[in-house]
């Protein structure tokens, strides 16, 4: 199936963090305090989905205070950030069970083969474009752009104009 038609079912959406939401480098002070660098762009694709009726989740195997805090400034709903997973199954049956969505309204945006499993289990999976080799050999769509550099932001447009309400969205930008 192309992705355009896996991409019109889709009313959740699931981000494994580190190379997806970020380019996967990990930044650390000399006392240990980690740092993370997320797209601002991605930001905005993420606030246009929840705008739009499309949830958002994430699943990452790391913990970090960082990702919690741009989770609430983007308003993702709490319980469906699921942190420090390095088995990620456990996370995504419980996201079954707490969303009701079926495998074909779900999408998985991963980079690495942790993410497989799941990437697996969904109507659509998608690799960035700076994913592992068999990430990218093993899914639906691949982006243009590598994670951390856009990548969400590609997915989140992609999938509102699969869906039809990207153009109207983006002329309401435009003032007349």
């Amino acid at each position: 199936m192309k992705p355009e038609a896996l991409a019109k079912t889709i009313k959740l959406i699931i981000l494994d963090v580190d190379g997806v939401l970020t380019d996967g480098s990990l930044y650390f002070d000399n006392s240990g305090s980690e740092y993370k660098a997320f797209n601002s762009k991605d930001g905005h694709g993420i606030r246009l989905l929840l705008e739009n009726d499309i949830e958002v989740a994430l699943i990452t195997g790391r913990t970090s205070e960082l990702l919690k805090h741009r989770a609430e400034n983007l308003k993702i709903n709490p319980d469906l950030i699921y942190q420090g997973y390095r088995d990620k199954l456990p996370a995504y049956a419980d996201l079954l069970k707490k969303t009701g969505y079926t495998k074909e309204q779900i999408a998985y945006v991963g980079d690495d083969v942790i993410d497989l499993p799941i990437m697996s289990q969904v109507g659509f999976s998608i690799a960035v474009n700076d994913a592992n080799w068999f990430v990218k050999d093993n899914c639906d769509w691949v982006t243009d752009l590598a994670g951390g550099k856009g990548a969400v932001r590609e997915v989140c447009e992609f999938l509102l104009s699969s869906q039809g309400k990207l153009d109207q969205l983006y002329q309401d930008y435009i003032v007349k």
